[in-house]
């Protein structure tokens, strides 16, 4: 849909401003910082995103989708290793 390299949706693309929460914020901030490291780039999470399961995608949030495309990339880059984040998050 808005983000899906046209699938067609009759759903409106919300505009409003909205709080970010902590964690969205954070996530803005870990993308960014990747960025001007060369880790990750623009291209590389717009693919990552595009990649996801359609049905992970529509029930993500927009920052959700970052999440799952960072550590995707870096999963595939080798700097964290699948799973790794859910393991640390649990501990």
């Amino acid at each position: 849909m808005h983000d899906r390299g046209g699938w067609p949706s009759t759903t409106p693309i919300d505009r409003a401003e909205h709080v970010l929460a902590d964690w969205e914020m954070l996530m803005d901030a870990i993308v960014g910082t990747l960025g001007r490291r060369d880790v990750m780039n623009t291209d590389e999470l717009r693919r990552a995103i595009e990649g996801m399961p359609r049905y992970e995608y529509e029930a993500a949030s927009y920052y959700e989708r970052w999440l799952y495309a960072t550590e995707t990339i870096l999963a595939e880059k080798g700097v964290l290793a699948p799973g790794e984040l859910d393991a640390r998050v649990a501990s």
